[in-house]
């Protein structure tokens, strides 16, 4: 199960960040769990970090096949 960032939304009380376990079927909280307070669901950018030495799989099975390199069409160019 992915873990999730809420923050508080009251603007009378400092922002408070907390992290929440959850299904991504579940639909996001729109209340504190503890407090009650209103909160919304924190969109970040991830941790993630690629290099050359750790491609991600689809990447070795599309060179397998007969495709060319990593940056000949991965669409990010």
């Amino acid at each position: 199960m992915p873990t999730y960032i809420y923050e508080t939304t009251n603007p009378k009380k400092p922002v408070r960040r907390f992290e929440v376990r959850q299904s991504m079927k579940e639909a996001p909280l729109t209340k504190d769990p503890e407090t009650g307070e209103p909160v919304r669901r924190v969109i970040s950018g991830g941790l993630g970090y690629m290099s050359k030495f750790n491609a991600p799989k689809h990447a070795d099975m599309k060179r397998e096949m007969g495709g060319g390199s990593l940056g000949s069409d991965c669409g990010c160019h």
